[in-house]
């Protein structure tokens, strides 16, 4: 299963949820709604109206959530070993 960030320019949380990610070594897709109908579509499908909105599987949360980050950084850890 592939993690995707929904994000969008100039958002802060966006940018901080990335940075996050990246520091905990979770590989990631990110997904600009402006320019990406589909990613759009794919945000509000999910019930959420802005940015970020993580998803992997059946887990999604939108917001900066660096425990949620985290969490799902343990769980990728595990699915692997």
């Amino acid at each position: 299963m592939n993690v995707t960030v929904y994000t969008k320019p100039g958002c802060p949380p966006c940018d901080a949820t990335k940075r996050k990610l990246d520091k905990l070594g979770v590989s990631y897709e990110a997904r600009d709604v402006t320019t990406d109908p589909e990613a759009k579509a794919r945000v509000q499908e999910l019930g959420y109206l802005g940015t970020p909105v993580v998803e992997y599987g059946e887990t999604h949360w939108q917001g900066f959530s660096p425990d949620k980050c985290k969490q799902l950084a343990d769980n990728l850890a595990k699915d692997a070993a």
